[in-house]
């Protein structure tokens, strides 16, 4: 393996890349000069081997219909018991173009329309973004910052659940964008309280392989058995190896009756053929990627550690969220004293950066911002030196 310098700066305009090419039109700027730090993709190239093995297939030449084969399964199989100690059943699995795409179809499977769908809050707003386009209404259980830390109010969902007799609940585990890990007996209680109240669980664990150093990822899938009928766990190589537009998501989903169910989902959409380059992809990087990962994780550690200690020094009324995993930063700007569009306004018109406005991650992101450290720390100096520029009022 070559030397590997997540430092280095590469140019992605002109790539057609949603971050820098399409920031204007997704943020509804008119400014095109700001440092993009919103959407949660990595400014790093992917992993050599996945690079050769995607030139390999490429220069077959041929592109027909395509299927998941024994490799790509065992990839994946291996990887998550290398990686995480967990045992997956190859029948579990089933194939979907993305996390969204196929929560969305469950929602449309699982839940009626004018349904409430439970979200921790502040939640991914893809999530808010399928739920109420498929007719569903959002029923946020607000999460509670507690020394540095985000915790589920358990009190409040029970009450929820009572309330509003919801069929779903979307969990994002790790958290976006807090980057909580929760932990087995977190997870558990949630589990209980869902079963009381019959309650099917989809957990987003596409950030499972971004922890922080001595953090612990648990799955629903480390938990008893006893609780695999009502869980459906969706995975990916995409956010791990920087993979986002090479499109292929893996639905776990251990009870057979919902699993049949899915699969036909799929097929009534006509989402049955597999994207060639994807299986290769993803393939690749679960048999060859580890080294690659291993360096990247300590990169990004350490980009928080400078990210942290910098605004610390130079802004310290923007207090960043304790994390375990992902490699985002979410950030408490309310000692601003501004309101969310004064600190929109700020952060672009003076501090020059675009990251992900808090007040798009639900009423509990209001006064928070999101910046992503997957990038070479000139970005993030830019970054903080942009930030310095706001004073508390």
């Amino acid at each position: 393996m070559k030397q590997l310098d997540f430092n280095q700066v590469i140019n992605r305009h002109n790539t057609s890349s949603v971050k820098w090419d399409f920031m204007a039109h997704y943020l509804q700027l008119s400014e095109t000069d700001l440092l993009p730090m919103w959407v949660s993709d990595f400014d790093f190239p992917c992993p050599e081997k996945v690079q050769q093995a995607l030139h390999t297939r490429v220069e077959h030449g041929v592109f027909g219909y395509s299927e998941r084969n024994d490799d790509y399964y065992q990839a994946a199989i291996d990887w998550f018991a290398r990686r995480h100690q967990l045992a997956l059943e190859r029948q579990w699995f089933t194939s979907i173009e993305g996390v969204v795409p196929g929560i969305a179809l469950l929602i449309q499977m699982l839940s009626q329309p004018g349904d409430g769908i439970v979200l921790q809050g502040p939640y991914y707003g893809s999530f808010s973004k399928v739920i109420t386009l498929n007719g569903r209404r959002v029923l946020e259980n607000p999460l509670q910052l507690q020394e540095g830390y985000y915790r589920f109010d358990f009190a409040q969902l029970a009450a929820l659940l009572v309330r509003e007799k919801p069929p779903l609940l979307v969990l994002c585990n790790p958290h976006n964008p807090t980057g909580r890990c929760w932990n087995p007996q977190e997870l558990t209680q949630l589990l209980q309280l869902c079963r009381q109240h019959q309650v099917t669980v989809i957990s987003d664990e596409i950030w499972a392989d971004l922890l922080l150093p001595d953090a612990r990822f648990t799955s629903l899938l480390h938990l008893d058995p006893q609780w695999h009928d009502q869980v459906i766990v969706a995975t990916s190589a995409s956010k791990t190896f920087g993979l986002s537009s090479l499109r292929i998501s893996n639905f776990l989903i251990p009870n057979p009756v919902l699993r049949a169910q899915f699969v036909e989902r799929l097929n009534a959409h006509g989402l049955d053929v597999f994207n060639a380059l994807s299986m290769t992809a993803a393939t690749a990087a679960y048999q060859q990627g580890e080294p690659w990962l291993d360096a990247l994780l300590a990169y990004l550690a350490e980009n928080r550690r400078w990210f942290a200690q910098a605004l610390a020094q130079d802004a310290p009324w923007c207090r960043m969220v304790n994390a375990e995993g992902t490699y985002l930063a979410w950030l408490d700007c309310r000692a601003l004293g501004l309101d969310d569009t004064a600190l929109q306004l700020a952060v672009r018109q003076q501090a020059r950066i675009a990251p992900s406005m808090g007040y798009g991650f639900g009423e509990q992101g209001k006064g928070f911002i999101r910046i992503n450290l997957g990038c070479p720390r000139a970005y993030l100096e830019m970054a903080v030196s942009g930030l310095a520029k706001l004073n508390p009022g």
